[in-house]
């Protein structure tokens, strides 16, 4: 994934808000990087760009070999679904889907899995993150970091090389949080490129590469 000149800017009235400014970065396989920057810094910003939720004024986006900025809104949820994993602060779960049935739902639009492979993969994932005793179990059922831990199962249900995590763990307590910085390094360590917006110092101790952004410009 490579961003070169990435600029934001929102055009209210006659005032023009810069909220990424000539952002360029590189990022690799195998890495944990992390991104922080004090509230209205632009990192939530960079972070949609980063997903294919938005689009820059003006830069390139790569992933591989692709400028993501030329594909339409049909590329742009295939690129999404083959290449990102979304890892969320609120968990976005659904309450009426067991645990195994919501780490499915990303392989629902994913004609490469078989129907009749969604469920043993799911499992699969799920032990992955230490939850083979809670496949069964509704969100309701479960703590916060299980759910966190769901979430990340879900984010690998296509297995994309891409992982992305706006505050994974900013309604978690240290215990918890400590745990999903562990496994989101092992996911790095394992070869997949991980990125994580975070407040939290502690994502200091994980992070192989460390970004701050201050209003709107990568400063480290």
């Amino acid at each position: 994934m490579n961003l070169e000149g990435i600029t934001k800017i929102y055009k209210l009235k006659n005032e023009e808000i810069v909220a990424l400014d000539n952002i360029s970065v590189n990022f690799l396989k195998g890495k944990f990087y992390a991104i922080m920057g004090h509230s209205g810094s632009g990192k939530s910003t960079l972070i949609k760009i980063m997903g294919l939720m938005d689009k820059p004024t003006k830069g390139k986006y790569t992933i591989g070999n692709i400028n993501v900025l030329d594909l339409n809104d049909d590329e742009l949820s295939l690129m999404r679904m083959k290449h990102l994993g979304f890892i969320f602060q609120e968990f976005f779960l659904e309450d009426n889907l067991k645990a195994y049935e919501n780490v499915m739902i990303p392989m629902l639009i994913n004609k490469d899995i078989k129907k009749e492979d969604r469920y043993n993969k799911a499992i699969e994932l799920l032990k992955m993150v230490g939850l083979e005793q809670r496949i069964n179990h509704f969100p309701k059922e479960l703590s916060g970091g299980e759910k966190q831990r769901i979430a990340i199962a879900r984010s690998l249900a296509n297995d994309p090389e891409i992982i992305l995590a706006d505050e994974p763990t900013g309604n978690l307590d240290e215990e918890n949080e400590k745990l999903i910085f562990l496994y989101l390094k092992k996911l790095s360590n394992e070869g997949k490129c991980v990125i994580v917006v975070s407040h939290s110092e502690v994502i200091k101790e994980y992070a192989d590469v460390v970004l701050k952004i201050q209003k709107g410009k990568l400063v480290s």
